[in-house]
């Protein structure tokens, strides 16, 4: 049991099991369509308050490219991502990476390089078909 269990509320833990059901990396927006079906009277301002908590205590992760909208994911094991360069549709890809120790590495002007993350893109089988 994760210490934070304590404070899984029944609108958290709602949001965590609808984001856990689907694999389409949704927005903020999109699972607060799916979430209202089953709490009808839950604001959007709640939906993003429990995903920030649940991106603090490790549950989901959350997605961030630079012109796109904030996307989450509510598998916590570590993987990567494709992403359509056509439609922007993600997709979990598991791939074995030789990443070296984060604490070795050294950028000029950091301290410390925390975290990192590989984003493959590619093209979905749906638009590869529009386009022959």
């Amino acid at each position: 049991m994760k210490a934070h269990e304590g404070r899984m509320t029944r609108q958290r833990f709602v949001v965590l099991e609808e984001l856990r059901k689907i694999d389409t990396h949704p927005t903020a927006d999109e699972l607060y369509a799916i979430v209202r079906k089953r709490l009808p009277r839950i604001s959007l301002g709640t939906v993003y308050r429990n995903l920030e908590y649940l991106v603090a205590v490790g549950e989901i992760s959350r997605l961030e490219s630079a012109g796109s909208s904030m996307r989450f994911d509510g598998t916590a094991s570590k993987h990567q991502h494709v992403r359509c360069v056509r439609c922007g549709r993600i997709a979990d890809f598991v791939y074995s990476l030789v990443v070296p120790p984060l604490r070795e590495m050294k950028v000029e002007g950091f301290d410390e390089i925390v975290d990192a993350r590989v984003e493959f893109d590619g093209v979905c089988s749906q638009c590869a078909l529009q386009t022959v």
